[in-house]
């Protein structure tokens, strides 16, 4: 599944993409270039602007308008409309920042690229190989675990109703 998420939606964005899903967001382009681009690449364009939602499918164009006001709703509504897996697999996973897929590092290869602590007490890495990034499940990671598993109860929930 490939999105294109509007100006509005840039955190959503980088949660999707570390769910290692293909999301495509610019704040520059507009309601007209966003709705091209979704046709012409055959993306779902995703939305809070209802306005625009409407004007997606007047045009044929795949969207879906997002109403959760948290994170963890909107996943989990686009968890029930799409069928995605709530959980991170860094193996699937996208650089947050450039949706390139990040590949596996072994820390020796990173050793001039992380803070000292951060070698001697992490041993799995990620890095993206186009912007360069370096990623691992460090103190932020139980923060990042609390709001998918948010989804996932959330997610459960809608499919009960």
């Amino acid at each position: 599944m490939k999105f294109l998420a509007d100006g509005m939606l840039g955190k959503l964005t980088r949660w999707l993409r570390m769910l290692g899903q293909d999301v495509m967001y610019s704040v520059q382009l507009s309601d007209s270039e966003l709705l091209e681009l979704a046709k012409k690449e055959n993306r779902v364009l995703l939305t809070k602007d209802l306005e625009l939602y409407q004007r997606a499918i007047a045009k044929g164009v795949d969207a879906f308008y997002l109403e959760g006001k948290k994170e963890s709703e909107r996943l989990a509504e686009l968890g029930k409309r799409y069928g995605l897996t709530l959980a991170i697999d860094m193996e699937k996973s996208h650089c947050p920042i450039c949706n390139t897929k990040l590949k596996a590092t072994p820390k020796e290869l990173l050793s001039g690229e992380l803070e000292k602590n951060t070698f001697i007490y992490y041993d799995k890495f990620w890095k993206c190989p186009n912007c360069g990034q370096v990623y691992w499940q460090g103190a932020h990671w139980k923060q990042i675990s609390n709001i998918i598993n948010e989804a996932q109860a959330k997610l459960e929930k809608l499919k009960e109703n």
